[in-house]
């Protein structure tokens, strides 16, 4: 396992914990391991179910929240 995937499981079930506490935590993983968890399927179903007026007061008030503060000037 490399540093960075090892980095990344252990930030996820940090904050798993601290969201939903180690009980519920390690309940969700068991769930996604033995419920043949379909993330994109997930997506796409949740998604599918909001109306267009729902996902664009969600993006507003996402970048209302998280203000771009990158260099606007420089274009990759």
């Amino acid at each position: 396992m490399s540093a960075n995937t090892a980095d990344t499981l252990s930030r996820g079930m940090e904050i798993l914990s601290q969201e939903m506490g180690i009980v519920e935590a390690e309940r969700f993983i068991f769930l996604v391991k033995t419920e043949g968890f379909d993330y994109t399927k997930w997506q796409r179903d949740y998604f599918d179910r909001k109306t267009r007026e729902e996902m664009d007061a969600e993006m507003d008030a996402y970048f209302a929240e998280h203000p771009y503060k990158g260099n606007a000037s420089t274009i990759v």
